[in-house]
């Protein structure tokens, strides 16, 4: 092993430090945009990666990943290394190899571990990301879909399918189980949606040129003011987003006032927040109106 050996007593010490041949290919793979994100999560399961502790604990700095600055916190207990990613979340980084560990932070201790664990270990402390070889060459930021996925030993399927004819796999359009599921949670929140026909994603459409239409029921009597015939949205979807994983496109009716307009946001955020396909497989979501 360049640089350090595993300790002799680790369930890794025939390890030499080197990644682990899939893992690599699949790095260099999304980092050419011959590969994707999905390849690199699926090259990791089952590897081992490498945690850094740092042996002193220093005041924070910040450090470039993926072109974008991370603030980086120590974690005084341990000496756990943390970064902050751009949208204020934390994640957890590791490594495939001793060498890209080093040319990240050469005074950081490498210390072996089974992907699951370490899923689980950023599960657990509350970090919802882990960043893979944060030095580079090539960085893969893991979504935390991706990360429970790892940590329930689970496949990861991505709420983006990439654009099978685009460069890379570039972004190409939600999964319709996701798009389904934000329509519906949306339509169900919102004041008139039990009268508007709910059609079915592209991908589950029959053959022929028909259509599949179905009619919500009404949610039952409560003691709220009755929704009006016609509510605000037009229209809702879901497709790539620009900020976020997920875009929710809101199509709404002209003359909304400010007030009607956050009270939809609020419960559009609230529907999203409840419903289990939209917090198991999207990792953040943005609102565009129209």
């Amino acid at each position: 092993m360049t640089g350090r050996e595993l300790p002799p007593t680790s369930a890794f010490a025939g390890d030499d430090g080197s990644a682990d041949p899939r893992v690599a290919a699949a790095l260099t793979a999304y980092g050419d945009g011959t590969g994707t994100l999905a390849g690199v999560v699926e090259a990791l399961a089952g590897t081992r990666v490498l945690v850094p502790v740092l042996a002193e604990l220093e005041a924070a700095e910040t450090v470039e990943v993926g072109g974008h600055a991370h603030t980086v916190d120590k974690e005084a207990s341990a000496g756990i290394v943390a970064l902050q990613a751009p949208d204020g979340r934390t994640a957890l980084p590791v490594f495939s190899s001793v060498a890209a560990m080093t040319a990240w932070r050469r005074d950081a201790r490498p210390v072996p571990t089974d992907v699951v664990r370490a899923a689980l270990s950023a599960v657990g402390e509350g970090w919802e990301l882990l960043v893979l070889d944060a030095g580079g060459p090539v960085t893969a930021l893991l979504p935390r879909p991706a990360v429970w996925a790892l940590a329930q030993q689970q496949p990861w399927r991505p709420a983006v399918l990439p654009d099978a004819g685009g460069p890379g796999g570039a972004a190409g359009s939600v999964d319709p189980e996701v798009r389904a599921a934000v329509r519906a949670a949306v339509l169900g929140a919102l004041p008139g949606a039990a009268d508007q026909p709910v059609r079915a994603p592209a991908a589950e459409q029959p053959a022929g040129g028909r259509s599949w239409f179905r009619r919500r029921r009404p949610e039952p009597a409560t003691d709220a003011a009755p929704a009006a015939a016609t509510g605000p949205v037009r229209d809702v979807d879901a497709e790539p987003g620009a900020r976020a994983e997920v875009a929710v496109v809101l199509t709404l009716v002209p003359g909304l006032d400010r007030a009607t307009l956050d009270g939809l946001l609020r419960r559009v955020g609230e529907a999203l927040a409840a419903d289990e396909t939209v917090t198991q497989r999207v990792d953040s979501v943005e609102v565009r109106l129209r």
